[in-house]
């Protein structure tokens, strides 16, 4: 009899954790699936919006692609949360299974682009940025990818160059344009009466240091998202963290339904 008491009681308590074990699932899951939908709602607003919003995304490269990163992640952890809700609610061991590898696939690329990162950081440097807007960097042309971004760059942080605007000299720029000493990016903006116009363009384009910007551009974009680092840094420790545990929850649930 005490066996016996002793079984349920420990039966019990076990189905005490499995149940609450798929309630955290699927408290963790809905909030997944929220933050999912609100990322979708938000880049498929930004595409479709009427009022002009779009041609100005469409406009600046960095936004542009910033819009599509933002409607793929919310696509992602749309169908993660629905999967892990469905497949906890319901003790539905093929959705925790397909919820399973979904999150391990996402933590392998996750864990693959560390290690890539790792491997090509000398890609980072301020030599391998140089070295490339030199040899490709032409000016005038938006339709070059290459050359748009580093102008949406330069516009944006109100920076020239890598390094500095010496970045230009012997480079495609001043080949293509032999009577510039910068590009347009590189000049200085004021805003009168609401509206933004140059400083002196033509002085600027002349080499005058007194009308264009002459803070380096790896230095500017470093400044201003040294403190984003870090947070992207223990919010990325915090990802890979909570994708443990949701497999490790998913995986008990999994063999704990009869």
């Amino acid at each position: 009899m005490g066996l016996g008491e002793a079984s349920a009681r420990g039966t019990s308590m076990e189905g005490d954790c499995l149940s609450c074990i798929k309630y955290l699932m699927f408290v963790f899951n809905f909030l997944i699936f929220l933050g999912g939908s609100f990322l979708l709602g938000v880049g498929v607003w930004v595409v479709v919006d009427p009022t002009g919003f779009r041609e100005i995304v469409a406009a600046n490269p960095l936004l542009f692609t910033g819009v599509y990163i933002i409607l793929a992640m919310g696509g992602m952890l749309f169908l993660l949360g629905f999967l892990g809700c469905c497949g906890a609610i319901r003790e539905n061991k093929c959705l925790l299974l397909f919820f399973f590898m979904l999150i391990l696939i996402i933590f392998l690329a996750e864990l693959a682009a560390a290690i890539l990162a790792f491997i090509f950081r000398e890609h980072l440097t301020r030599e391998y940025f140089t070295k490339e807007l030199k040899m490709h960097y032409q000016g005038y042309n938006n339709t070059d990818v290459f050359t748009s971004t580093w102008n949406a760059i330069m516009n944006t942080f109100d920076c020239c160059g890598v390094n500095s605007p010496e970045d230009f000299e012997e480079s495609i720029f001043r080949i293509i344009n032999p009577g510039e000493v910068v590009p347009e990016a590189c000049c200085r903006r004021n805003n009168h009466l609401g509206e933004v116009g140059f400083s002196n363009r033509e002085e600027c384009l002349s080499g005058s240091m007194l009308y264009r910007n002459n803070k380096g551009c790896y230095s500017a974009v470093v400044d201003y998202f040294e403190m984003y680092i870090y947070v992207a840094g223990a919010l990325a420790i915090v990802v890979l963290t909570i994708e443990l545990f949701a497999m490790v929850f998913a995986m008990c649930l999994f063999r704990g339904i009869q």
